[in-house]
């Protein structure tokens, strides 16, 4: 159980739409991530993915079944622990960056970092390392409206991994970019979880990106088949 980063045990979700109307999202779902593994998570829109990826991020809480980080059962603990547990443990990527507009990409990388402690000078020198890594150490001080798709994403990528996390969830991490950039972009990220050893749970429709993950898993109406 020490090399299981995430275990998602039995899951399920159902949302209340109002009277008698309620809609099963998850079907008691199980599955785990090792430690070090890239798992691709193949679903159809619709399928549950965003659901179960925001469940295992702790953003979301499922109706019964339990996940677990690290091995510590994430359905038995307070929300201030969740939120230190989300905060330090876990990094999430949105298809759309996300990122804070008024800010630059080395402060959009900084800011989780002064949040969780960390010193400015620390966290600049830290923002700089992982913007050099993705190849966008020149566009550092650049605010997100002046940076192109794929180099907005790479800002987001950096800015999961600000905090070291455990485990990296992605939820189609490159489905606003056009095909050539999102192949250049994905191979970035494999890079960046690679060299830091990540756990990560990544979420595609595109087989071809799956397959250079360790794993695929195949979600289909709430299942995993």
């Amino acid at each position: 159980m020490n090399n299981v980063i995430l275990k998602i045990d039995k899951l399920t979700k159902a949302y209340n739409m109002g009277k008698s109307n309620e809609v099963k999202v998850l079907h008691g779902i199980s599955l785990q991530v090792a430690k070090g593994e890239v798992v691709a998570l193949v679903a159809p829109s619709g399928a549950g993915k965003s659901t179960l990826l925001h469940i295992a991020g702790l953003l979301d809480s499922p109706n019964d079944g339990t996940v677990a980080i690290g091995g510590e059962d994430m359905t038995k603990i307070g929300d201030r622990k969740r939120t230190a547990v989300r905060r330090n443990d876990v990094g999430f990527i949105y298809q759309f960056h996300h990122l804070l507009h008024e800010f630059t990409a080395l402060e959009n990388i900084v800011l989780p970092q002064l949040a969780n402690g960390i010193a400015q000078s620390l966290a600049e020198a830290h923002a700089v390392e992982l913007l050099t890594r993705v190849g966008v150490k020149s566009r550092a001080n650049h605010r997100p409206a002046a940076l192109s798709g794929g180099e907005q994403q790479r800002v987001a990528f950096c800015r999961a991994l600000a905090n070291n996390p455990k485990l990296l969830l992605a939820d189609e991490p490159t489905g606003n970019l056009d095909p050539g950039t999102s192949d250049r972009v994905f191979s970035v990220l494999m890079e960046l979880v690679r060299s830091t050893g990540l756990s990560a749970l990544i979420a595609t429709h595109n087989l071809e990106l799956a397959a250079r993950m360790d794993r695929i898993v195949r979600l289909e109406a709430g299942l995993i088949v």
